[in-house]
């Protein structure tokens, strides 16, 4: 059951780890525009975005598409 995944970008990330890393990057504010989610635009907090994504295949797509297409700063 833990097969290596070499060509898979988003291995070993979990989505809690993609979407804090996209909040830092965006803020609530800018994700929310980017993608249209409601739980990232009102009362937004990271409990309530993984719920929705873990029960939302369609909107977690649409996060690991952006976390891969973000050019994160190195710290």
């Amino acid at each position: 059951m833990s097969e290596e995944q070499p060509n898979n970008p988003l291995h070993g990330l979990t989505l809690e780890t993609i979407l804090t890393r996209l909040v830092d990057h965006y803020g609530w504010e800018a994700l929310a525009e980017r993608i249209r989610i409601r739980c990232f635009a009102v009362d937004p907090s990271v409990k309530s975005s993984l719920t929705f994504l873990r029960r939302t295949p369609w909107a977690r797509e649409r996060i690991e598409h952006l976390y891969l297409r973000t050019r994160f700063r190195r710290p």
